[in-house]
């Protein structure tokens, strides 16, 4: 199997090369050469398999074993996994007759993405490894600087998955002030000495864009030899497949007369990453209907499947049904930045532009394309088309699509957006349902979205809500959708005991004054080690 990026099609690299990669030269995202199919036995064969089963088998379809052997990368799976607090990873719940919940928040940061950057902190680690370890004596090890853009869990997830190992530094950027208290604690009260944190006078689009850039200078990202963490990296969209296809089985075994059900995921989603997983999922052959698209208020996925235009949020623009901001400013118009995000109750989702959505227009442009083409011409024509439409996001801030390819992404998905007072008005229905279950307010947003279009659905359908976050991560939100409720107690029904002393403990963080890449190039100079420089990674 090899990888190339959505921007142009000629170069082709392994599945080593693309992890370490992260980011295509051309600012595209790498994606495979093909989406295997999964085998025709699949369905017996993998029915009873473990969460780490089932990794391995998946992942094997992308990797090929001259690169990873299986038990290599069962051990890889295994290690990666070890530190999840529940026997299955990632549960399924059942909330009532037509509704589960999918629990990815069982890793150490008590968010879905340590699924995905717990096993990508090992592939690093493991690489960079083997290539060391086929260095000379006298020929210097290769290092890696891997920077990431948080919204708040990614970096927490990356941190701990790359606390401490060798040859490698981490650099975090988060937007001062527009995370959570717990996960900017879970962030800065890791002191290794190879784990950097960046508080950023900005929004995180500004984060993330300052990324991006990082990667887009050839002679910084060759002086640093930069990774990737965020969804951007190809492993991470992999990693969050596995789920899909657990959740599938497990239902499998719950519902009666299963083989009549229709399974309908609904993902709460901002960078879309997590429901893109689940499409690739489809695409390999996991039995499925539409994916459903839950956002924010920063609603530029579900604007696009109404409109087909791909397009930022006017900054001058009020949102009409929003609460006040947390944290933000408090006239109506949410924190009236030039980048026009909106803080919300959901801050993971607060994002402007879903970088991973690119990987589906990719696609969907493919699909697009001259039928009667050869396969290599339609990829080319695929890839140009998308230079082309994100050149037009970059300059013009949106794109259109034309309507047949609207039609393609209708065919699969739909989408749904939720303003702050649905957030907290389902947080308070589903705890005072028959379930009592605590959902965090991503969650609620997704299972406000199911609950949107659930009388739409076919009789035989039963909708899986990927809950992304822990509910302690984000008290504020909770303990407000919830302090009328007599029953509820935050510190009984919600809070962890890893969380507890967690805001008082020591701290260690550089404060970014403005959202510009030099500032942010300056830490990295004075932290990381060039590639191929002896030393500590600080």
């Amino acid at each position: 199997m090899r990888y190339f990026s959505t921007r142009g099609a000629d170069q082709f690299l392994s599945f080593e090369e693309t992890v370490l990669a992260g980011l295509a030269p051309d600012g595209g995202l790498y994606i495979p050469e093909d989406v295997p199919t999964l085998p025709k036995n699949w369905q017996t064969a993998w029915k009873d398999y473990s969460f780490i089963d089932l990794s391995v088998e998946v992942l094997s379809l992308y990797i090929s074993p001259e690169e990873i052997s299986k038990t290599e990368l069962r051990a890889l799976v295994e290690k990666s996994y070890s530190t999840f607090r529940h026997p299955d990873i990632t549960p399924l719940k059942k909330l009532d007759e037509k509704t589960y919940i999918l629990e990815l928040f069982h890793g150490p940061t008590f968010a879905f993405k340590d699924v995905a950057l717990q096993l990508l902190g090992n592939l690093f680690e493991f690489f960079l490894q083997r290539r060391n370890a086929r260095k000379g004596p006298s020929e210097k090890p290769e290092k890696l600087t891997v920077v990431g853009a948080t919204s708040g869990d990614t970096g927490s997830a990356a941190i701990y998955g790359l606390r401490g190992k060798a040859n490698i530094s981490i650099f975090i950027l988060h937007p001062k002030g527009r995370v959570s208290p717990i996960q900017e604690a879970q962030m800065t009260t890791v002191t290794d000495a190879n784990v950097h944190n960046l508080a950023v006078h900005g929004t995180f689009d500004d984060c993330q864009d300052i990324v991006k850039s990082l990667f887009g200078d050839r002679e910084f990202n060759a002086t640093h030899r930069l990774g990737a963490v965020n969804s951007i990296n190809w492993a991470r969209i992999l990693a969050q497949t596995v789920y899909y296809f657990l959740s599938y089985f497990h239902l499998q075994r719950q519902v009666p007369n299963a083989d009549a059900v229709e399974i309908q995921f609904v993902v709460p989603t901002g960078n879309f990453g997590d429901v893109l997983a689940g499409y690739y999922a489809k695409r390999m052959g996991l039995p499925m209907g539409r994916l459903g698209v839950a956002t924010n208020a920063n609603d530029i996925l579900a604007r696009f499947w109404k409109s087909g235009a791909y397009e930022k949020v006017d900054s001058n623009a009020s949102a009409p049904g929003e609460s006040a901001p947390v944290g933000g400013a408090s006239d109506g118009k949410q924190a009236a930045d030039a980048s026009g995000v909106r803080e919300t109750l959901s801050p993971a989702m607060d994002i402007l532009v879903s970088s991973n959505f690119e990987r589906l227009l990719w696609y969907l442009a493919y699909e697009g394309a001259a039928q009667g083409a050869d396969e290599g011409s339609r990829k080319k024509a695929a890839s140009a088309t998308i230079a082309d439409w994100m050149s037009k996001v970059k300059s013009d801030g949106r794109v259109q699509v034309p309507v047949a390819v609207l039609e393609l992404a209708r065919r699969d998905f739909f989408a749904e957006r939720v303003s702050d007072e649905q957030t907290l008005d389902t947080i308070k229905y589903y705890f005072e349902s028959d379930s009592h279950y605590v959902a965090d307010p991503h969650t609620a947003v997704g299972l406000c979205a199911a609950r949107t279009v659930a009388g739409q659905n076919p009789p035989q359908t039963c909708q899986i809500v990927l809950s992304t976050a822990h509910p302690a991560k984000f008290s504020e939100a909770v303990t407000r959708a919830l302090h009328s409720a007599p029953s509820f107690d935050f510190e009984r029904d919600v809070l962890p005991q890893e969380f507890k002393g967690l805001l008082e403990r020591e701290r260690r963080v550089i404060d970014v004054e403005a959202a510009q890449i030099d500032l942010v190039k300056r830490v990295i100079e004075k932290y990381a080690v060039p590639a191929g420089e002896v030393g500590a990674s600080v």
